[in-house]
């Protein structure tokens, strides 16, 4: 079974970075494509960026150029490197495990409770 535990969360100064990570205890993580939502109050969840089983990555417009998704398949865990990060950037972050490589929240079956990112202008 999948079970997602997300880190690296935090409050951050526009234009800087940070480093979320994700971590499956279930041990099963290498089956499944993974990926980075966001969601903040009053809207829907949107796909970040992803990542498939074989390492083909996928990014959201709003990102491309800025964040980058790795997943270490040895030690079940998943990243996205943040940098040059806006006010917009702010959300909660979520990762998640599915079976289709897409952005979309509705491909993936498995969350993670999220981690808070806050950037300030």
């Amino acid at each position: 079974q999948v079970q997602l535990v997300e880190s690296g969360g935090g409050s951050v100064q526009a234009g800087g970075s940070l480093t979320l990570s994700c971590v499956d205890s279930g041990y099963t993580y290498s089956r499944f494509h993974m990926g980075w939502f966001r969601q903040t109050p009053g809207k829907e969840r949107e796909g970040v960026a992803a990542v498939s089983i074989d390492g083909h990555t996928t990014y959201a417009d709003s990102v491309k150029g800025r964040f980058g998704i790795a997943r270490d398949n040895a030690k079940n865990t998943l990243f996205l490197r943040m940098n040059s990060l806006k006010p917009e950037d702010t959300a909660m972050y979520y990762c998640a495990a599915g079976s289709y490589d897409t952005l979309r929240p509705a491909d993936y079956a498995y969350w993670g409770q999220g981690t808070q990112v806050t950037v300030s202008s």
